[in-house]
């Protein structure tokens, strides 16, 4: 018998995130969930080579570096999820035939790295002040082999599951603005899922604020 959404406890590792680290992007940030973290960096808006020029529109790239090696399939998944987001968020329109480049590097891999990149990536481009419609979060949730659903996993707790979703979120609507799935699981887990995530993106927005209330403050 699956429990209610509701009565699903949503429990989140600890956050940190600190901008502006990086002198030479238009906009950078890096974000920790635990022991995952990564940084972020925002180039742009830039010139835009020919092939790659979008008459209405500035054309996103999104480029993940792994900690180690070269980028394989997993990166240009990841890589896909976070400009997807990405462009469902940024006012694209604004900036014509021109481009924008979002670099992320994995600095430490805990689980949950999906929904860090998409963290990392929504303050660096608040930092870059990009014109957005909306802010978004990530979330990960894993379904353990008993059916309990686990909000912010670990890596040991990602391989212990039958299955890994994490889900873009917005802050207007709390919509789903992507979502990544592995694993088998149910209509109704996804469901139960997906209202966990909208629940527990209210606790990720919150620390935005709170870290660019901290931030703005000590400036000031």
């Amino acid at each position: 018998m699956m429990k209610d959404s509701s009565s699903v406890h949503v429990s989140l590792r600890e956050f940190g995130c600190e901008q502006s680290l990086l002198s030479r992007p238009d906009g950078s940030a890096s974000f920790i969930q635990g022991d995952t973290s990564v940084m972020a960096g925002v180039y742009g808006p830039a010139e835009v080579k020919v092939s790659k020029e979008i008459y209405d529109r500035a054309t996103l790239e999104v480029l993940i570096q792994p900690k180690v090696g070269l980028p394989s399939v997993r990166e240009r998944l990841q890589e896909q999820c976070v400009r997807e987001t990405c462009e469902a968020s940024l006012l694209l329109s604004l900036h014509p035939r021109s481009s924008l480049t979002l670099i992320l590097q994995e600095l430490h891999n805990d689980g949950s790295l999906l929904s860090c990149f998409v963290n990392a990536a929504c303050m660096a481009l608040m930092d870059a002040g990009l014109p957005m419609s909306r802010l978004f979060c990530g979330v990960t949730c894993a379904i353990h082999r008993d059916g309990q659903i686990i909000t912010d996993p670990t890596a040991a707790q990602e391989a212990e599951s039958r299955a890994l979703m994490t889900f873009a979120i917005d802050s207007k609507d709390h919509k789903v603005l992507m979502s990544s799935t592995k694993g088998s699981f149910s209509v109704h887990e996804l469901q139960q899922s997906i209202a966990v995530s909208q629940r527990a993106s209210e606790k990720i927005f919150q620390f935005y604020r709170d870290s660019v209330r901290r931030r703005y403050s000590k400036s000031i």
